[in-house]
């Protein structure tokens, strides 16, 4: 079951705020941050410009929240460096979309930001 209309608009205000804020304005023509809702799901990306100034955009995921709709709660997934998703351990799981937010925000072993 995918996400409700309102709980999918509140996701879309949380993310659009912090997708803005996260990079400054200045160097939006480089470097973007981006998120995408699918079903449950959202994720979040590393958007780079084409170097030199030729080719498309570059996106690199960064995160994924996945709703379980049996506990309601999230999971907060990172890549590896195979591209494959993998269970966050400081903070699996939460039931506000918030609170994972602002782990990747902290970063703090490296798995989201590098």
């Amino acid at each position: 079951m995918a996400l409700s209309d309102f709980e999918k608009k509140r996701i879309e205000k949380i993310f659009t705020d912090y997708c803005e804020k996260k990079v400054p304005p200045q160097y939006h023509n480089e470097l973007r941050v981006e998120f995408q809702i699918r079903g449950n799901d959202v994720c979040l990306f590393e958007c780079r410009a084409p170097w030199r100034g030729e080719g498309e955009w570059t996106s690199s995921k960064i995160a994924r929240f996945k709703k379980d709709p049996k506990s309601e709660t999230w999971i907060l997934n990172w890549t590896d460096r195979n591209n494959k998703w993998r269970e966050y351990p400081p903070m699996p799981y939460h039931a506000r979309i918030e609170k994972l937010l602002d782990e990747v925000e902290k970063n703090e072993n490296g798995a989201f930001w590098g």
